[in-house]
This record gives structure tokens, sequence and C-alpha cells, in this order.
């Protein structure tokens, strides 16, 4: 039989108190590829709730010129 192995579920960190906001573009760019595009929760680690806040806010850097929309 092929062993298996539990991973530990990520913990959201906008959850544990970070902020996040389309000005600071270092903390939206963890939420990125290299490509420009957003990161799902499964690989952010995200909730639900805040992962469409980071979106939004991704969005809104994109308006603002801060974000490309495409590398």
């Amino acid at each position: 039989m092929a062993e298996f192995r539990r991973r530990h579920k990520k913990v959201c960190q906008l959850c544990a108190g970070k902020e996040v906001n389309y000005k600071d573009v270092e903390e939206l760019r963890k939420y990125i590829n290299e490509k420009g595009k957003i990161l799902p929760r499964r690989v952010t680690g995200t909730c639900a709730r805040h992962q469409r806040i980071v979106a939004r806010e991704i969005k809104r850097a994109r308006m603002a010129a801060l974000l490309p929309f495409v590398k």
C-alpha cells in the first residue's frame, strides 16, 4: 500500500490580523504569480472571505496602475 501523508491545513494570514490594501504592492505580490494571475486559495492558504478581499484589492491596484494586468 502506498503511504499517504497528511498535510496540515494552511492558516489564513489575514485572519491572524494582517491587513491588505491596494496601495501595499509588496504584500499583494505574494498573492499573484509571475504572469500576474491571482493565485487560488489552495495555494495561498487564505479563507474564502479574505480571498475575495485579496482579489478585489489586486484588481484595484491594477486599475491604479500599481500592478500589471499581464507580464
